[in-house]
């Protein structure tokens, strides 16, 4: 089965679209066989858990000591499996590693982060290039502006598709990265 690895912050709240489209996405992608890991925590970490725990998927939390002994929160409850590092960069390392795609959904440093370490590892080799999307009007603004400025040399463009909606999420991946049989 092959696994998306989704990245977002952990402020979103469950009343918001941005939980509600996540969770819808997170269900999604377990319909269509896809394993779904993220940090594990709460906000889209939990909205994509939660939604691919609701269709019978495989969900896998990758957290830290970092953040969960720093700001004293657990791993959801939506996790089938919880993998823990020691520290946020091993944490990453793996998140990136083990996947056949990346998701970015809203999100804030920790996100943008997230997708600048993938992006680089890609463009350089240190990884396959994968499927890479980033969801809604922020992520296409800011990386739209790096694309378009003059800082950015060859091997960045074309790399990251955007959507606005998580049928369109569901499509990409489904076209891109069909799931291997489980």
């Amino acid at each position: 089965m092959k696994t998306i690895t989704v990245f977002g912050s952990a402020q979103v709240k469950q009343d918001s679209p941005d939980y509600q489209e996540t969770e819808r996405i997170g269900r999604g992608l377990a319909q269509a066989g896809f394993t779904v890991m993220s940090g594990g925590y709460r906000g889209v970490m939990e909205a994509i858990s939660r939604g691919a725990h609701s269709a019978s998927g495989h969900v896998i939390g990758v957290t830290t000591d970092q953040i969960g002994l720093q700001f004293n929160v657990n791993p959801n409850s939506y996790l089938d499996d919880v993998i823990n590092f020691a520290d946020l960069r091993d944490r990453l390392h793996y998140m990136v590693q083990h996947a056949d795609g990346y998701l970015a959904m809203p999100g804030g440093i920790g996100t943008l982060h997230e997708i600048a370490e993938t992006w680089e590892l890609m463009r350089v080799g240190g990884i396959p290039s994968r499927p890479f999307m980033c969801y809604g009007r922020m992520w296409a603004n800011i990386i739209g502006q790096l694309q378009d400025s003059a800082y950015l040399g060859d091997g960045y463009h074309g790399m990251i598709a955007f959507a606005d909606s998580p049928a369109a999420v569901l499509e990409y991946f489904a076209r891109i990265a069909p799931p291997r049989p489980g």
